[in-house]
């Protein structure tokens, strides 16, 4: 297409110069000749419009020319913002996060049998309740079973055992299906506000781009390159963005366990889901069992999760998935865990983006996003020819007629 454009405004030059001898011999030439004097200046204007955008014309530095590889740091600074911005707020994550039914979609993986995933995940919360009932005492418990498990409950330090869970999931490799999981999320939060990205290309556009109409074709460039980029990330185990996700997962773990501010925050959603009657009534119901099959669970594991402790799980499952109530205050639970997450650590994500898309050279930038574009872009010098064309052979008839 590039060839096709140059060859039709040198084209225009072999018109121009047969219809300047020809004008003496009728006046129709006249009309020939203007038509291609405009058709070469509107292509040579569209031209250097077109190369300004990523290069500099003919080489020479001219003002305002390549555009885009010019403001290659400012364009990866504003697609970093417009991901903090428009994907990792808190109202994003918690307006996405109010559309989930975290609770029953537990309840469901809780109550299910046979799958080998789902049997490590319930024989791993199977030892959690272990570990958990073995530091209670029992006989403060007795006959007082809701309200001293209770205050039990409430006496335990939750944040540095999740810290040490995910510590021990990071180390063990089995945080990446969670990441996969985040990162289709991201995918589809960004389908469903694409019109507000294109939207916002358009309005951060220059005159030049807004000129040519080449923001439509910018902001599809856009999608397409933060598309391309989530679905690298989420093939490729070694992406530099998983990289650093493990780290922030890394610090949130550590955060769990050492800082103050992270582990009073858990400690309150801890003591909201405790409050719940729901969570009291199923407590009372399933302790002696539990109690009972706790030498076998840490006997043997694999059968107990066949027993007693495996049924209390799939007791815990049914609560989980009839229970409004109690799915709500899990819901809540994980929201606010997801948006705290979000607020902490986002800036870590987008300063990644930021900083891969400046580490690219110039001509790296200007290259992708040229063949994104693709073919349009000739079709505007195309364009620009012929309108120029027929905007000359108008002006020279209103002269005639006139």
């Amino acid at each position: 297409m590039r060839i096709t454009a140059t060859l039709l405004l040198v084209g225009m030059g072999g018109v121009f110069l047969g219809a300047h001898q020809m004008l003496g011999v009728h006046p129709a030439w006249g009309y020939v000749h203007a038509f291609a004097e405009a058709a070469m200046v509107g292509g040579l204007a569209d031209w250097f419009a077109v190369t300004a955008l990523f290069r500099h014309p003919l080489g020479i530095p001219i003002p305002h020319t390549a555009i885009i590889p010019s403001n290659k740091d400012r364009i990866a600074d504003t697609m970093a913002q417009f991901l903090q911005t428009n994907f990792l707020t808190p109202v994003v994550v918690a307006r996405r996060m109010r559309e989930m039914n975290v609770a029953k979609a537990a309840g469901d993986f809780l109550v299910k049998r046979g799958d080998s995933t789902e049997g490590r995940l319930r024989a791993g919360a199977a030892q959690l309740f272990v570990d958990l009932l073995e530091s209670l005492d029992p006989d403060r418990l007795g006959m007082q079973v809701k309200a001293g498990l209770a205050r039990q409950a409430e006496k335990i330090d939750i944040s540095p055992l999740l810290g040490r869970m995910l510590e021990a999931a990071i180390a063990d490799n089995r945080h990446q299906p969670l990441m996969d999981g985040m990162i289709r999320w991201a995918g589809l939060t960004l389908e469903d506000n694409e019109e507000m990205v294109r939207d916002m290309v358009q309005e951060r556009a220059n005159a030049v781009i807004r000129w040519t109409g080449l923001d439509g074709r910018l902001a599809n460039s856009v999608l397409d390159g933060l598309y391309r980029l989530l679905a690298e990330i989420l093939v490729n185990p070694d992406h530099p963005l998983r990289g650093k996700v493990q780290e922030g997962l890394e610090k949130l773990a550590h955060d769990l366990q050492h800082d103050p501010e992270t582990r009073a925050k858990i400690e309150k959603l801890k003591n909201d889901l405790l409050a719940n009657p729901a969570v009291s009534d199923w407590w009372q119901g399933v302790w002696e069992r539990l109690r009972l099959s706790l030498i076998a669970s840490i006997r043997n594991p694999d059968q107990a999760m066949g027993g007693q402790v495996g049924h209390s799980l799939a007791e815990l499952g049914e609560t989980l998935r009839s229970d409004p109530v109690l799915q709500m205050q899990v819901n809540r639970f994980a929201r606010r865990t997801l948006v705290g997450t979000v607020n902490r650590y986002g800036e870590q994500i987008v300063g990644l983006v930021s900083h891969t898309v400046k580490s690219w050279d110039a001509s790296t930038v200007t290259t992708r996003i040229e063949r994104a574009v693709g073919r349009d872009l000739q079709f505007i010098r195309i364009n620009g020819t012929l309108v120029g064309g027929l905007v000359g052979v108008t002006i020279h008839l209103l002269t005639e007629v006139l």
